[in-house]
């Protein structure tokens, strides 16, 4: 097979990549960055900061309103954070599932952390929890031959239907 036939080009996701390699310590976070700056929100997807954690969506999705949701403190790991930390991450986490059901009408959840470079963590340093909305069917011929996502949704508009459904629920 030619080797056009074999690549899809995502000059997109070279974003990503150097932001990896520019990850360093508290610095490098885009996590902590948005922690410092909450006059950028909308600019660094944030859809919420309540208590001790922010939630923002995550900028490389694996499907339409993939989100993140974090403690503000920089911590790589769950033994790092108090326990009144771990049990907000799980409470926002319950809110954001809500939200994203009412907002997107998601029909389940892949929810999960990844701790460690090889685990999959792309920023290791600062924890986070993913939340992943799925759908029935939402794997097509793009996911499985191609190894590409199909994203129907811009950020923008994701971002304004959580808005939209978190004050519906009265968690905004």
């Amino acid at each position: 097979m030619a080797d056009f036939q074999q690549n899809l080009w995502a000059p997109w996701r070279m974003e990503y990549i150097q932001s990896l390699k520019d990850a360093g310590g508290d610095e490098g976070c885009f996590i902590c960055a948005a922690v410092a700056q909450p006059e950028e929100d909308a600019a660094r997807l944030v859809v919420d900061r309540r208590g001790q954690t922010i939630t923002l969506l995550n900028r490389f999705p694996y499907s339409t309103g993939h989100t993140l949701i974090a403690p503000l403190r920089h911590a790589a790991s769950l033994e790092d954070l108090p326990e009144d930390v771990l049990l907000e991450l799980m409470q926002r986490t319950r809110d954001v599932k809500r939200v994203l059901e009412r907002a997107l009408a998601a029909q389940g959840f892949n929810i999960g952390i990844n701790l460690g470079h090889c685990a999959g963590a792309g920023l290791p340093g600062h924890l986070h929890v993913h939340v992943v909305p799925r759908w029935n069917g939402d794997v097509n011929f793009m996911a499985v031959l191609g190894d590409v996502k199909v994203i129907p949704q811009s950020l923008d508009e994701v971002r304004r239907r959580y808005a939209a459904a978190a004050e519906a629920l009265g968690l905004a």
